[in-house]
């Protein structure tokens, strides 16, 4: 409860922060004009130079993390036989019975959609005086439900819910769910038949009104078409302990993941094993090489469509002796996973690469807990053991 308490403050005083920047200023431009003012010169404003005043930490890397009562993860397991008629598998009756279960709201932003056992299921939501909304990607999501084997948006749009897409040059890429503002699903899993069927995927659930609340602010700001200048939030605000372990989350491309997710690369010890649906980030890649050369178990599996691609990352790391695959699945490999040293999981919509870091939305969970940690580890394992070493002749050393 006062933990709860405590966030609510912490957001009530930036939000006060960023709503008043001349009266909240005043006082101390004195004291931090030149700081500031430095900091509008690169780009990041007054609020994010006091967070890197202030919080210099980003982001806790020792030991912590056990407790279980909190998340679930879900993993789509392609060679497992599906009954995608009666929407059977742990994920796809997960979320099933998180919408029936819902009793106030269910705020949906997502790539694209498919599944009309989930349509059925919102509009009876919607019907018992739920609150159902949903946000999609223009292209992907409403202009695609013209097309043959869709038409989902119409249905839930027929039966009154509302429907908005983003009508911006980047994707809408997000795959989060936040429901009675508790709980949260993400991860890297569309809700298509491909996506909860074909492809590998993951789903993490969290159980948590801190990080439902922060889900439901960029929800919140997507619905209202704000652009991601006025949706950055600093880094401080976006972590938090459940139980006892650290959580951050990150919206692109307001959030500058990349400036959290490379120190963790770069803090690595032990190990950093990968499965990647695209990675194209040339300083990702290369911190890697360090890494590796520096003794770091690096092991990573790309998916074989988007392997042969000259941006791929897949060339620079095989060249330099580093053990990647491209995955066996004949459909899609659709993770976006980083496991570190056997404690931290990031995992989401994010593929990495420039497009996601500065064009679409999307969003990225840290996590810092040993036992997600080993579920994780054991899905790395299952792919890798499933995934091939890369042709040579689709490799392009420098």
């Amino acid at each position: 409860m006062f933990k709860d308490i405590l966030q609510q403050l912490k957001e009530k005083l930036i939000d006060f922060f960023k709503e008043r920047p001349t009266a909240t200023f005043l006082g101390i431009l004195v004291f931090l004009g030149a700081f500031c003012g430095g900091s509008y010169l690169f780009g990041s404003g007054p609020i994010n130079a006091l967070e890197r005043l202030f919080f210099p930490v980003r982001f806790i890397v020792t030991e912590t993390g056990g407790a279980e009562d909190w998340y679930d993860v879900y993993f789509i397991d392609p060679p497992q036989t599906y009954d995608t008629d009666h929407f059977t598998g742990e994920a796809p009756e997960a979320l099933l019975a998180l919408i029936e279960n819902a009793q106030d709201t269910i705020h949906v932003a997502a790539f694209e959609f498919n599944l009309t056992p989930i349509a059925e299921a919102l509009i009876a939501a919607q019907q018992r005086g739920v609150d159902v909304r949903w946000y999609t990607d223009d292209e992907h999501g409403l202009d695609a439900d013209e097309d043959e084997g869709h038409g989902q948006f119409q249905l839930m749009a027929e039966a009154g819910i509302p429907v908005r897409a983003d009508e911006r040059q980047g994707l809408m890429h997000n795959k989060f769910i936040i429901f009675d503002k508790e709980i949260v699903w993400t991860g890297s899993t569309n809700l298509t038949r491909n996506g909860m069927f074909k492809n590998n995927n993951n789903t993490l659930v969290i159980h948590d009104p801190v990080i439902a609340r922060r889900y439901e602010k960029e929800f919140t700001e997507l619905w209202k078409g704000k652009s991601s200048s006025e949706r950055r939030s600093p880094i401080w605000l976006q972590t938090t302990m459940i139980e006892d372990t650290p959580v951050l989350v990150l919206f692109a491309p307001e959030d500058n993941a990349m400036e959290e997710l490379l120190p963790l690369i770069r803090q690595a010890r032990n190990s950093i094993h990968f499965m990647t649906f695209a990675f194209t980030h040339d300083e990702m890649g290369e911190e890697l090489v360090r890494q590796a050369r520096q003794g770091v178990d690096v092991r990573g599996v790309f998916e074989a469509r988007n392997a042969s691609d000259k941006h791929s990352e897949i060339h620079r790391l095989y060249c330099n002796d580093i053990p990647v695959r491209e995955d066996g699945n004949s459909a899609n490999m659709h993770h976006k996973v980083f496991i570190i040293d056997d404690l931290i999981v990031v995992t989401g919509s994010y593929n990495f690469s420039n497009n996601s870091e500065n064009t679409n939305d999307e969003n990225l969970v840290f996590l810092n807990n040993s036992a997600v940690a080993a579920l994780y580890e054991e899905e790395f394992a299952k792919v890798w053991q499933q995934g091939n070493a890369p042709p040579q002749s689709d490799i392009v050393c420098p």
